[in-house]
């Protein structure tokens, strides 16, 4: 089986200015898990579920090393940094994954429940020829298995 055969060919995609508060009400009503963020034909983004509630997470504050009126982050500054971007984000281009993992539509199915495991990742685009022709969510990988349990 490849992606196509698997995929969610009615892809919900988002703008980037698209605020929170409709992304939210759109994964609610469509019952979705993620949706690419597309600007002039091209993917930059992915908002997932886990973006949405990253926004309620809690951020630890890296440790400081106060020096001669500077202050030298010693751990952890880079994710305290995209914490604090969903947290205080308004739009689907302040809370998107960035880089996008995508898939092949000819991409065996396995490879991209490997995908899924190693990267992590809850939704991957399928592209064709770089065109956006559906989504891979872990909605549509069970839906396989069960598929193919039930025919043996």
């Amino acid at each position: 089986m490849q992606a196509r055969d698997v995929m969610t060919a009615d892809v919900v995609t988002l703008a980037p200015d698209t605020p929170i508060p409709d992304i939210v009400r759109l994964f609610r009503t469509r019952g979705i898990s993620g949706a690419p963020v597309v600007e002039r034909g091209e993917i930059i983004g992915i908002v997932t579920s886990l973006d949405l509630i990253a926004r309620h997470a809690r951020p630890h504050s890296p440790v400081y090393l106060p020096l001669l009126d500077a202050r030298i982050p010693l751990t952890g500054q880079r994710e305290y940094n995209e914490i604090v971007r969903h947290i205080l984000g308004i739009t689907a281009r302040d809370i998107m994954t960035t880089p996008v993992i995508t898939a092949d539509a000819d991409l065996d199915v396995e490879e991209i429940a490997t995908m899924m495991v190693e990267r992590p990742a809850s939704s991957i685009p399928v592209l064709d020829g770089g065109k956006l022709v559906g989504i891979i969510t872990h909605q549509d990988l069970i839906a396989h298995l069960e598929a193919v349990q039930a025919e043996t």
